[in-house]
């Protein structure tokens, strides 16, 4: 019959997503450039930069909110299924290479910083005080390792169709991220240095703020997951949704690991710690 289907694949139905995500960020980063530049373009910077985001936002919640409603309609077939994971084990390959970025900078600044004049050669400088790596620092690295325990009971349960243990271990793990997130809130808005004064704040701030800024956004991934667990989501055949925020979330857990023994423990290694 003519037009009959007769692959693995969903071609998709025309979509306006892709057109308004575009636009968006467009919008959303020429916003941000003309917010900072208001002397050159003026004062529009700001709502410009909001109107992007609004958008961006906006298509991310319909786009995602049509996958669902594909992946019931029975569109994600093996291969399309399979596909999906590629694109997740890309996109998660991309963020380690964005954390590459700033594990450089750090390491530049500490292994080199005879290059960086106001420091006179120290890293950190003489005058900064660093953060005790056992005490703030190290229980969240706990917090962390918990909810990546956490996140798999939930995995395993969705597994063996217990959407009871699924529910609970997804509840306890976004728990945990915002356990996480609020020390380190506490942590910054108590820090003897602030950022931009030496390449040591820099780089600090840089790193841990945007690996909090991904546990901020692993959170929100999973309160989704939970919202749909509660709506009778996901099946153990079926269930990427959930696979995705669960391989986000080690990728944060492992990240921060690095993290706290490179920047906490090596890179304050030596220096005077604040309150000791």
């Amino acid at each position: 019959m003519a037009g009959a289907k007769n692959h693995d694949y969903h071609i998709l139905p025309p979509s306006i997503w892709p057109l308004m995500g575009s636009m968006s960020a467009l919008a959303l980063a020429m916003g941000g450039i003309m917010w900072m530049h208001p002397e050159q373009m003026g004062n529009a910077g700001a709502a410009v930069f909001y109107l992007g985001l609004a958008g961006v936002l906006a298509t991310m919640f319909f786009w995602w909110t049509d996958v669902v409603k594909e992946a019931h309609a029975g569109d994600h077939t093996p291969v399309v299924s399979l596909h999906l994971r590629y694109g997740m084990i890309l996109f998660i390959a991309s963020e380690v290479m964005f954390f590459v970025g700033w594990f450089w900078a750090f390491f530049d600044f500490s292994l080199f910083p005879s290059a960086l004049e106001p420091i006179e050669g120290l890293f950190p400088s003489k005058d900064i005080e660093v953060l005790n790596a056992f005490e703030l620092p190290l229980l969240n690295t706990l917090i962390l390792l918990c909810s990546g325990t956490t996140v798999t009971w939930a995995h395993h349960s969705l597994i063996h169709g217990d959407r009871e243990g699924l529910k609970k271990g997804l509840l306890a793990t976004i728990l945990l991220g915002m356990l996480f997130t609020s020390i380190q809130a506490y942590e910054y808005v108590h820090a003897p240095f602030a950022f931009g004064e030496t390449p040591y704040g820099s780089a600090f701030y840089m790193a841990t703020g945007f690996h909090g800024f991904h546990v901020l956004v692993g959170t929100i991934f999973l309160i989704v997951c939970l919202v749909r667990a509660n709506k009778g989501h996901f099946t153990p055949r079926q269930h990427f949704g959930f696979e995705a925020a669960a391989w986000y979330w080690h990728f944060v857990d492992v990240v921060w690991l690095f993290l706290f023994a490179a920047i906490y423990v090596w890179g304050g290694w030596g220096a005077p710690v604040h309150g000791g």
